[in-house]
């Protein structure tokens, strides 16, 4: 064992063991002189002498945490899944290295600044020493992606980035409207409107439960020039929600579109563009698939490219189109959330978003000096010629040079709201519009194709709604809000429901409507009318309970908090009920089922009652149920991490990640949380070093 070590070693890997030193004592790498603090909720704090310190920490921390998820998805970014885990992953990897997610990624890491490549390596090393101190606690199916390299991190950062969120295979050869990136609320609110006079800032993510590239992992990180407390996705190295003594800042999924699809029109072995007919540039790639037997098939494919991009063929049969990505020649993705964390100052923020590296996701800021931001962040192709969101988010004519995009929006062009009148500003992955109230952005003043002006959802409509005023909030109000449960649909629609149905003399509308009656709109254990309502609710308004078919009056700009509402056939909306009665019988065995009997927080051995509900009935304490499975449903996305923070003297911080902050398997970490998710309670997030040492599991030193 010691020779392996020390071979290793030599070999430039970082080793070590949990109750020893986390590298060998052979060499003195940039890293050293650091130590992990795990708290015990398994948060690790991270204190290093160096950046690359940190950075060494935060991948070790994330191995022993996450280990089988993070190496996995490192091999999937690699565009070698099929080689190591079979043809199952072979649709993957070729989108991958089609779209030379490789190749690029070599020149990304090249392009990082010194301090930048030794932080990522640093990182890389931090993985490999917790992989090589402790080989039982790894998937053995995923020990083959070992060890993991600097460009392995940067790999994964640009196909999460940029071929997950931006220009996923099934947004680009399947539908534009598919969302694999989940939804988020985020809210500050500015001194003027606060009781105690200081900012106040939530963040909270809402993606998929199951561990994936989505999952998120609780970190605090500090060394010189560096102390932030906050979240990230497990693979990434910089915290992408988080806040330090001065300022703070979270992401929500926006609506940016790019990417443009280009439809091709093919003509003796090539394409038209501009009336000429052009031959295709080609590439021979190729990827490894392994067979059942265990040995490796090499696949081989001619790769087409047109001036717009590489070549694709539609799922139809039909069509082949040419694909352009916004952004694949900015490389600082990772480079700009790291300078957003170490800023101090709105001047040094503002900085760092003005580089326009990240491709994507609203940013929502405050600090401590008082100043609130909304931003409508991306990197978005400029069309000169026009044309609305719609227009660009499907294939457009790709035989013309008047579609093909040069160049692209700077910050300045970016809608944006600053210390708005109204005192805060908010998101729920809504269009940037009604990101304050009194509203202050004018569509009209940008061009159509930057975001669809409506409608506005109602769970964004209720964000505003639990902030617009001007009373002041106090921090403990804050919290309050942010767990409310109200269904602001059943708010809306239920007195016009009610009514309509009050006359009925069918048994089954007559039970409705005593349920619906008694019931306080609010998606809680106890509450006996709330499952009915979601039931009529998804009948009334279908495609996930936005149709607008059915309402009376359709939303509007002019109105964005009060529309849509009303019924437009109220005998129409009183046999949709009947429907949802027999529905709701047939799903959950009685009308006035309570909601916590089937809607449950269960993780292993953990199984709660649940609170909240799905976001498009208005409700802010978002929970995506999945379908009915051994008597319950569980949440398949919804509340993840959350932070909420008030930037006095001494800060307050409370948050929770809601499925824990570790999937390894036999990990105490993987439910420790749920309690408070079904509490409606939070716990105290430990920012100090006195108060993490009082509530201290282990010590990792390195």
């Amino acid at each position: 064992m010691r020779k392996m070590l020390l071979s290793l070693a030599l070999a430039g890997v970082a080793l070590g063991a949990a109750s020893a030193p986390l590298q060998s004592k052979t060499a003195t790498p940039a890293w050293a002189g650091g130590e992990i603090l795990w708290d015990s909720f398994g948060v690790p704090h991270i204190y290093a002498k160096t950046e690359a310190g940190t950075f060494y920490g935060f991948g070790y921390a994330q191995a022993q945490s996450h280990g089988d998820l993070l190496l996995h998805m490192y091999g999937e970014s690699r565009g070698r899944a099929a080689e190591y885990w079979g043809a199952s992953f072979e649709s993957q990897d070729k989108w991958i290295v089609a779209n030379d997610v490789p190749s690029r990624s070599i020149t990304w890491y090249k392009a990082q600044t010194p301090q930048m490549r030794a932080d990522l390596d640093a990182f890389a090393a931090g993985i490999n020493a917790y992989a090589a101190a402790h080989p039982d606690k790894i998937d053995p199916a995923v020990k083959v992606v070992l060890p993991i390299t600097g460009l392995d991190v940067i790999q994964h950062a640009h196909r999460l980035m940029n071929y997950l969120y931006i220009a996923s295979d099934k947004r680009v050869l399947v539908s534009p409207a598919v969302n694999e990136a989940g939804g988020s609320n985020a809210w500050a609110v500015a001194p003027a409107r606060s009781a105690s006079g200081h900012t106040m800032l939530l963040a909270n993510p809402h993606l998929p439960w199951a561990p994936s590239l989505l999952t998120y992992y609780e970190a605090q990180m500090t060394g010189p020039g560096i102390s932030i407390y906050g979240a990230t996705q497990v693979g990434l190295p910089v915290l992408r929600f988080g806040f330090n003594n001065d300022l703070g800042f979270t992401n929500t999924v926006n609506t940016i579109s790019g990417y443009t699809s280009y439809i091709l029109k093919l003509a003796d072995g090539g394409y038209t563009f501009d009336g000429k007919v052009l031959p295709f540039k080609t590439v021979e790639k190729s990827y490894k698939v392994k067979q059942p037997d265990g040995t490796l098939k090499t696949v081989s494919f001619t790769q087409r490219y047109t001036v717009q991009g590489p070549v694709f063929d539609l799922p139809d049969g039909k069509t082949t189109i040419a694909l352009k990505v916004a952004g694949l020649d900015r490389p600082g993705v990772l480079q700009q959330y790291l300078d957003m964390g170490k800023a101090h100052t709105w001047a040094q923020f503002e900085a760092a978003l003005k580089t326009l590296q990240v491709p994507m996701f609203n940013i929502v800021y405050g600090d401590r000096a008082g100043n609130i931001l909304y931003l409508d962040n991306g990197i978005l192709p400029k069309h000169p010629d026009g044309g609305d969101f719609a227009h660009w988010s499907h294939p457009v004519p790709g035989d013309t040079s008047a579609t093909l995009w040069k160049d692209v929006h700077p910050y300045a062009d970016m809608p944006k709201v600053f210390n708005p009148a109204g005192g805060f500003v908010q998101n729920t992955n809504d269009p940037p519009w009604v990101s304050t109230w009194p509203r202050v952005l004018d569509p009209k003043k940008y061009p159509a194709y930057v975001a669809v002006v409506g409608p506005m959802s109602q769970r964004s409509q209720m964000s505003n709604r639990l902030l617009a005023g001007t009373n002041t909030i106090r921090f403990d109000d804050f919290v309050a809000k942010k767990v409310t449960t109200t269904a602001l649909m059943a708010d809306r629609m239920l007195p016009d429901l009610l009514k309509a149905a009050s006359t009925s003399d069918d048994p089954d509308i007559k039970q409705a409507v005593a349920v619906l009656s008694a019931w306080d709109h609010r998606d809680e254990p106890d509450a006996r009318g709330a499952l009915l309502f979601e039931t009529w609710a998804l009948i009334f308004a279908p495609n996930n309970f936005t149709s607008q078919a059915n309402y009376a009056e359709k939303w509007t700009l002019d109105n964005p908090l009060e529309t849509p509402r009303g019924l437009k056939d109220p005998a129409a909306a009183v046999a949709m009920l009947k429907q949802a009665v027999a529905k709701t019988k047939q799903l959950y065995g009685a009308i006035d089922r309570p909601y916590g009997d089937v809607s449950r927080f269960h993780i292993g051995d953990v199984n709660l009652p649940a609170n909240g509900g799905m976001g498009n009935t208005g409700i802010f304490r978002t929970i995506t149920w999945g379908p009915m499975k051994n008597g319950e449903r569980t949440p398949v996305a919804g509340e993840t991490w959350v932070s909420m923070v008030e930037f006095g003297t001494p800060m307050k911080a409370v948050g929770m990640m809601s499925y824990g902050n570790s999937s390894q398997p036999g990990s105490k970490h993987a439910s420790d949380q749920l309690k408070f998710l079904a509490s409606k309670t939070f716990r105290t997030l430990w920012i100090n070093r006195a108060d993490v040492e009082k509530n201290l599991e282990a010590t990792d030193r390195f």
